[in-house]
């Protein structure tokens, strides 16, 4: 998450108004704080299942399936860092309203999109308005509970997204099958108007006025340098893969390498960068950074690969791939919350363990996969499904906890934001770039390029097991949130 609520200097003057909070007041605010959590791994997910489901409704092939994800986590990634200083700059129930009717507003778009590129654009202004409301809401935790009781505040949050993690794909996928009033896949985001809107209107009763701070600085241009950045990439890679590699997605990718440039040069030289380039200098943190941009990315590209062999290889429904991928949603909250009590004592070592048992899922599943091609049964799929879910669960229950390990606490907050983007933004590039080896591969059947995308997130795996030894040893002792 973007704010470290229990470090932030403005809690040493906020914590008295949290005691004059009371008790009702504080539950029902962090009530609401979870529920627009909630709201945001709902629709991180939920396009997984339900892609080629819209695909054969509104057209867009191959390259609709890449932007439906990638568009959500590239907005939310590149702004999530800026909105959180937006909310010190103008107040965080400002910024949690604000964002918050907007994501209602583009759910509304994304319901009644009638092309592609109206969807993409609303998935697009989805992540951008997420990228307002989350950060903002431990910010608000800090200024309304006491500090001594944020840990309790805190501990809920595992459980409730572990939940939301498991039932979000489920709920979208019989969602889809319902078909509700002919509605096809679009009840899955008009839902979010009945719960957006009642978080919203919860909200504007309960959430605390804060004036903000006119100081704060943000850093526009680099945001959007790294916005364009990534949309030439991502245009030009999913562009390529879709419709050839012609000259016009060549352009794009020299252009987004070319904004990547400049969004480099320019965290050297200004003077509220998006990644403070202290942080750099640590390489436990630079390590940690590359790792989870890899594994992130890898893994973010194999569920969406997943869900695709599911519905396109073995003719499964929205709802029986949800079914399907249960053991992996429950594997990765089961490892989650044992590695919790156990990231003190084994630190790095629990980040190999996660790295070398999704490794061994994805071998598990390909040779599953080459022996069976799409008659593989439903059963004989669990055991991998599972394997994968539990080696994700314990490396990124524990990566980012490690790779500050090293870092000083007045710097934690802002490492902490910062890895949270860059998690955002590795999900848009691997939901883009494993499904683009998916589809190029597909004219060898389904089974083959699921076979093939197995063997690179494999590849990709065994790159981060390399960097694992250059992480610190422990995470610290308090964990950040």
């Amino acid at each position: 998450m973007m704010h470290d609520a229990e470090n932030d200097p403005a809690n040493d003057t906020e914590n008295g108004d949290a005691r004059k909070t009371t008790a009702r007041a504080r539950w029902a605010i962090l009530a609401v704080v979870l529920a627009a959590d909630v709201l945001d791994l709902l629709d991180a997910t939920i396009t997984n299942i339900a892609a080629p489901t819209i695909t054969r409704d509104l057209g867009g092939g191959a390259s609709l399936v890449q932007w439906l994800g990638a568009s959500y986590a590239l907005a939310l990634g590149v702004l999530l860092v800026p909105g959180g200083r937006l909310g010190d700059k103008y107040g965080r129930r400002r910024l949690f309203l604000t964002g918050l009717t907007g994501f209602v507003a583009a759910s509304l778009a994304c319901g009644l999109a009638p092309t592609p590129l109206v969807l993409v654009v609303a998935r697009l202004v989805q992540g951008a308005c997420a990228a307002l409301v989350i950060p903002q809401g431990f910010g608000i935790l800090g200024a309304t509970w006491p500090r001594d009781q944020l840990g309790k505040a805190f501990s809920l949050f595992g459980p409730v997204m572990g939940l939301s993690a498991v039932g979000g794909p489920i709920l979208a996928g019989f969602l889809v099958d319902a078909d509700v009033a002919g509605l096809g896949w679009r009840p899955m985001f008009l839902i979010n108007l009945l719960i957006g809107g009642a978080t919203l209107l919860a909200a504007v009763r309960l959430l605390p006025r804060d004036s903000g701070d006119p100081a704060v600085r943000v850093d526009g241009p680099g945001s959007a340098l790294l916005a364009g950045a990534l949309l030439g990439l991502l245009g030009g890679l999913i562009d390529g893969s879709a419709h050839g590699w012609t000259p016009r997605t060549f352009v794009a990718l020299l252009l987004g390498l070319a904004l990547f440039a400049a969004f480099c040069h320019r965290q050297r030289t200004a003077a509220h960068p998006l990644i403070q380039p202290s942080l750099l200098h640590h390489r436990g943190f630079t390590s940690g950074l590359v790792l989870g941009v890899v594994a992130f990315a890898a893994t973010a590209g194999l569920l969406y690969v997943i869900s695709l062999f599911f519905q396109r290889g073995l003719g499964r429904s929205p709802a029986g791939t949800a079914l399907g991928l249960i053991p992996l949603s429950l594997g990765i909250v089961l490892a989650s919350i044992a590695c919790y009590r156990l990231i003190h004592s084994y630190g790095r070592r629990l980040v190999a363990a996660g790295l070398l048992t999704v490794l061994a899922g994805c071998g598990y599943l390909a040779l599953l996969v080459t022996n069976s091609g799409t008659n593989t049964g439903s059963w004989a799929l669990v055991p991998p499904v599972l394997l994968i879910g539990l080696g994700m669960g314990t490396c990124f229950g524990t990566v980012y906890d490690v790779t500050i390990g090293d870092i000083a606490p007045e710097e934690a907050g802002s490492a902490s934001g910062s890895l949270s983007a860059v998690q955002q933004v590795a999900n848009a590039i691997g939901a883009a770039a494993v499904t683009t080896v998916y589809f190029h591969t597909a004219d060898g059947g389904e089974a083959h390029a699921m076979t093939v995308s197995l063997l690179v997130v494999a590849a990709a795996t065994a790159l981060c097991l390399a960097l694992v030894r250059l992480l610190p040893r422990a995470a610290p002792q308090e964990r950040h949130h």
